[in-house]
C-alpha cells in the first residue's frame, strides 16, 4: 500500500474554513497559496489543479474531508504547468495511477520539457515591492525551487473531457502561459478559472475579479485579450485559481476585470 493511501493523521490546515461546495458535488478549496476543485458525481470525481509540491497532503485530506479518498480519482486536470498548480500531481500518479490530462497547448509544460515560470532572478528584482517578498518565501517554502513535472501527463480531447464527472469542457485562454486552459462544468453553471482571472493574490490590494500581476504571466497583454474568449461563456459561479470563489457571472466579471 502507497504511504498516501491511508487517511492522514489531523492536519493543522483549517478545512472547515477553506472548503465550500458552492454546488453540490462541486468542492472549492482555498490551499494556503493556490486553489484547487473537487468535482463529483455518481460517476466519481475528478481534480483540477494541485497546489504547491508540498501542499500533497493538505490536497490528499481535502479529499478525504469531502467523503472521497484520493485514489479513486478519475482524472487529475491541470490548467497550467505553474509550480503551484501542477505540485501534487505526480504524487496521484505515483501512488494511483491516476491519469494527469492537460490542453494539448500546455502538453510539454505540464511534462517538465518547457518551463513558463516567473524566474527566480525576476523575483529577487521585484523583492523591494509590497508583497513579493513574503510570496517568495512562502512559494520557495512550499517546494517551488522543486517542481514536479509529469512526464507521463495525456492531452486531453473534448470526449475524453465530457466523459468525466461534472462533464468538464476546457477552452483555450493563452497568456498567463502558452497553454493556458479555463474549465466550463457544464453540469454545475460553474467555471474553472485558474489564473486567467483571480480574486485575490499576496500582491494585490483588493479582492475581487482582476488579473495577477504582470511579472507572472508569459505574455500580460496576451493574457488579457485573451480573456475576450470567455466572453460568451455562461457561468454563475467562479472557481480561480488565486483567492476566493465568487458568486457572479462570469460577463459581469470580466466587466468588472477590464475597468479596474
Amino acid at each position: 500500500m502507497s504511504p498516501i493511501s491511508a487517511r492522514p493523521e489531523k492536519n493543522p490546515f483549517d478545512f472547515s474554513s477553506r472548503v465550500s461546495e458552492p454546488k453540490p458535488g462541486v468542492f472549492f478549496v482555498e490551499g494556503p497559496a493556490s486553489n484547487w476543485i473537487i468535482v463529483s458525481d455518481d460517476s466519481g470525481y475528478i481534480l483540477i489543479d494541485s497546489g504547491y509540491p508540498k501542499d500533497v497532503s493538505i490536497v490528499l485530506d481535502s479529499i478525504w474531508h469531502v467523503g472521497l479518498k484520493p485514489g479513486d480519482a478519475k482524472a487529475v486536470l491541470i490548467t497550467h504547468g505553474h509550480v503551484d498548480h501542477l505540485g501534487s500531481a505526480s504524487r496521484f500518479v505515483e501512488a494511483f495511477g491516476t491519469p494527469v490530462l492537460t490542453s494539448p497547448e500546455e502538453l510539454s509544460h505540464v511534462q517538465g520539457e518547457v518551463k513558463h515560470q516567473v524566474t527566480l532572478a525576476t523575483c529577487v528584482l521585484n523583492a523591494w515591492r509590497p508583497g513579493v517578498f513574503s510570496w517568495l518565501k512562502h512559494a520557495i517554502s512550499a517546494g517551488a525551487l522543486s517542481p514536479n513535472p509529469v512526464p507521463s501527463a495525456e492531452a486531453w480531447t473534448a470526449g475524453r473531457l465530457e466523459a468525466l464527472p461534472g462533464r468538464p469542457k476546457a477552452i483555450n485562454v493563452p497568456g498567463h502561459t502558452p497553454g493556458h486552459a479555463v474549465i466550463l462544468l457544464q453540469d454545475a453553471d460553474a467555471v474553472v478559472t485558474g489564473d486567467a482571472l483571480i480574486t485575490g493574490h499576496s500582491l494585490s490590494r483588493h479582492t475581487g475579479p482582476q488579473m495577477l500581476d504582470r511579472m507572472y504571466h508569459t505574455d500580460a497583454d496576451e493574457a488579457l485579450a485573451a480573456t475576450h474568449t470567455l466572453d460568451d461563456v455562461d457561468a454563475s459561479i467562479i472557481l480561480p485559481g488565486h483567492g476566493p470563489a465568487l458568486q457572479m457571472s462570469l460577463k459581469d466579471a470580466l466587466a468588472s476585470l477590464r475597468s479596474s
